[in-house]
């Protein structure tokens, strides 16, 4: 089934939310990625499962081919709005019976009862705003989603050193690379697959629309942490990030908005005259830095 595009209105009270859950996946010609995303969530919960597909103008016509399942409801954007932008607007539509939402890329493969497990641990953390599982690549490693939000000592180090030196001690702080891997709070967790408390998303006006890709999860999570929420890092649940379908036919303009989201988190926290020196330096240093990652890329293409 389809939903009409429209404008977010205002939101409900939190007091008003229910219970019930539902699954925002953000698309963009997902190709195959999104029948196997599912297949498998379809087994990660023994509830209910309502998606909502929310479409940033697809032309493979995947959205349309998963919509004819029972469940599955799309919701057509007309555009690339962005990750967040795309995210906000299914989840203001939802209705207030809905208390609890994942947001997730469509390249997600869910492990069996993976997500019961972060719905279990909810009801552990009542301060809980986010929810993350631990997330593989599709080698069998485990992605380090769980970090600290990037001090500006820490995320500078980890933006110029990681590519040259990837245990550079700055990149294992922000990374927690030496962390136990268990259940506990961290600064923020990867965007690719978050279960959100919708009373705590709501309360700090969900994703800033400012960040096309790349940065909203860590601007999320820090200004969830801000408001007295937490960001809780749920290992027990597993999920596997096969890869970006769509990303991998624009890596270029991926990395340069990656860069661009990285001075913008930057920027947003240190405004003023003051600080205008450092935002010079590291609008500079970042691209230098995106010119240089550009260039690989396109290197490793040719080969």
């Amino acid at each position: 089934m389809s939903l009409p595009s429209r404008h977010p209105s205002p939101r409900p009270a939190a007091t008003d939310y229910g219970d019930e859950l539902a699954v925002v996946v953000v698309t963009y010609s997902p190709g195959d990625t999104l029948e196997r995303f599912l297949d498998t969530i379809a087994k990660a919960t023994s509830r209910k499962v309502r998606v909502v597909l929310a479409d940033n103008g697809s032309v493979d016509g995947a959205p349309e081919r998963a919509a004819e399942r029972d469940h599955v409801e799309l919701l057509r954007l007309g555009e690339n709005l962005g990750y967040g932008t795309a995210a906000n607007r299914a989840i203001v539509q939802l209705p207030r019976e809905v208390g609890w939402v994942v947001v997730a890329n469509p390249d997600i493969e869910w492990s069996p009862g993976a997500l019961d497990v972060l719905l279990a641990a909810a009801e552990r953390w009542p301060r809980g705003g986010s929810f993350g599982p631990l997330v593989r690549e599709p080698d069998g490693s485990v992605y380090p989603s769980a970090r600290l939000v990037p001090s500006l000592g820490k995320g500078v180090g980890h933006a110029l050193l990681a590519r040259l030196w990837p245990d550079n001690p700055w990149s294992r702080a922000y990374r927690q690379s030496d962390t136990a891997v268990t259940e506990r709070a961290a600064g923020w967790l990867s965007g690719s697959c978050l279960l959100v408390r919708r009373a705590a998303f709501d309360s700090v006006d969900g994703f800033d629309p400012g960040y096309f890709m790349y940065f909203e999860d860590v601007d999320l999570g820090d200004r969830l942490g801000r408001a007295g929420w937490l960001n809780v890092y749920v290992p027990e649940a597993a999920v596997t990030h096969i890869g970006g379908h769509a990303t991998k036919r624009s890596s270029s303009r991926m990395l340069t908005e990656h860069h661009r989201s990285a001075y913008r988190y930057i920027a947003d926290r240190h405004r003023g005259a003051r600080w205008a020196p450092l935002r010079l330096v590291v609008r500079a240093g970042l691209a230098v830095r995106a010119r240089a990652e550009v260039w690989r890329a396109s290197r490793t293409g040719e080969r």
